[in-house]
């Protein structure tokens, strides 16, 4: 038995690359257990500098490079990247532990070539991971693809988005036992910083936390939900396939729209809120694409009943654990799910009566989109202001909706506004716009419920 890639370029044998329990497999194991006890001896750069443990944590190369070796049977489709990558540990260990560099077996590491439903990767890299650690320490990931017919339908057509990979874990080290839910080429340590061909996002870990998340602030807040929202809530499988729909359009909409000048995905220093403002504008996008759906007479019926539901997940993940996770320093998700919040509520379709939650369901789509126009239209006009000019913009939206800090110099204006965008950033306050007082009551009542999605999968939620 085989299958074809969506690109057509290999045959996947199946019962190799989809099948059996490769998180129980030795040589994993083995490999997991080698990587745990080389990584006591890296520091934040990857190196080992301390000459002493060079012969210990040469042993624990040849450990893991044999289980690569082992387990590359089980991956055929990443065959070349799987030798190159033995080859990179192996002249790293040769070369004594510098900083470390996979940049040849990074380059041939391509899942995006195989996007193939239940098809699994061996990831095994010195790496950062996002929301989890900054050190470039050596991580391995056993992943799974998620990629169910009608997702690879809508990226086949409107939606395109040739270096989105969305997947599961089957099991990793712990760099990834935390908040961390993405895998991305750019965390990886190389000596020349190349190409990006993909992106992946861990969407059994996104679902996963969403539903504990919001199953417990529903029942905190007495929201009632509707009969496919709670459906959402108890079913794993439909929440990951909700959250790769979701995260393909949101993903694509970084680079498309009226947008400013420099795309937000080249590293600069600005304010927060402009960052929180981009990752709300391409919520908000999804949002408005699944409602268009949803609508649409010729959307067929799995991906209507999908499209409706990434507009619950948009919604109750930005105001539910977006505004209460991570701390209060230029925290830009919380801001964006704050903001989410207050503009419904300032519209009343969102209510806090009698200590009880409560949304008017017919009307929440176009008042969400009211938001999304809002920021489309503050990003269109950008490219006819100054950058500064277009700073206050952005910060009169968010403060026109949210109170900002009193003691906030942004506020009131009072800025050298004839000085440097640097000098108007170091004035943001890193709590530029403090929790409300609904979301400081609710926030001690679900900072537990957060803190226990840390390393959530979806045999674990």
């Amino acid at each position: 038995m085989t299958t074809t890639t969506d690109t057509g370029r290999k045959q996947i044998p199946a019962e190799s690359a989809t099948s059996g329990n490769l998180a129980e497999d030795l040589a994993w194991t083995s490999l997991k257990e080698a990587v745990g006890e080389f990584r006591r001896f890296q520091i934040q750069d990857g190196s080992i500098p301390e000459k002493s443990n060079h012969r210990r944590a040469s042993e624990l190369t040849s450990v893991i490079t044999r289980a690569i070796a082992d387990l590359a049977p089980r991956f055929e489709h990443d065959r070349d990247y799987l030798e190159l990558l033995v080859t990179d540990f192996e002249r790293w260990s040769a070369e004594g532990f510098g900083v470390p560099d996979f940049h040849d077996s990074l380059v041939a590491f391509r899942p995006e070539l195989h996007r193939v439903n239940g098809l699994r990767h061996l990831v095994v890299f010195p790496m950062y991971t996002q929301n989890g650690s900054s050190d470039r320490l050596v991580e391995a990931v056993l992943i799974e693809v998620i990629w169910p017919d009608f997702v690879a339908e809508l990226e086949a057509g409107e939606y395109s988005n040739k270096m989105f990979v969305p997947i599961r874990f089957l099991d990793f080290t712990e760099g990834y036992d935390t908040n961390a839910a993405v895998l991305f080429p750019e965390t990886v340590a190389v000596r020349e910083t190349p190409k990006f061909t993909w992106g992946a996002i861990f969407a059994d870990r996104e679902a996963a936390r969403f539903r504990r998340v919001v199953k417990a602030a529903s029942e905190i807040t007495g929201l009632e939900l509707p009969a496919d929202a709670i459906e959402l809530l108890e079913d794993q499988h439909l929440a990951e396939e909700t959250f790769v729909m979701w995260d393909l359009i949101h993903d694509r909409t970084h680079m498309r729209g009226d947008l400013p000048f420099d795309p937000f995905m080249i590293k600069q220093r600005m304010p927060y809120f402009l960052y929180s403002l981009e990752e709300l504008r391409c919520d908000l996008t999804a949002f408005a694409e699944s409602v268009k759906l949803e609508n649409a007479r010729e959307t067929d019926p799995v991906t209507r009943k999908h499209a409706k539901l990434v507009q619950y997940t948009v919604l109750f993940d930005r105001i539910f654990r977006f505004a209460l996770t991570g701390s209060r320093t230029r925290n830009y998700d919380g801001l964006g799910g704050q903001l989410l919040f207050a503009w419904l509520h300032q519209r009343r379709v969102l209510h806090w009566t009698d200590t009880t939650l409560s949304l008017d369901w017919e009307e929440v789509p176009a008042v969400v989109n009211a938001l999304g126009d809002e920021i489309s239209d503050l990003y269109w006009r950008s490219i006819d202001r100054p950058k500064v000019a277009h700073w206050l913009a952005a910060y009169d939206l968010v403060s026109g909706t949210l109170a900002p800090h009193p003691a906030s110099k942004w506020a009131t204006r009072d800025l050298p506004l004839d000085g440097t965008p640097r000098e108007l950033t170091d004035l943001v306050m890193d709590d530029e716009f403090p929790l409300s007082m609904f979301y400081e009551a609710l926030s001690r009542k679900m900072k537990d419920v957060i803190e226990s999605t840390s390393g959530i999968t979806a045999t674990t939620a």
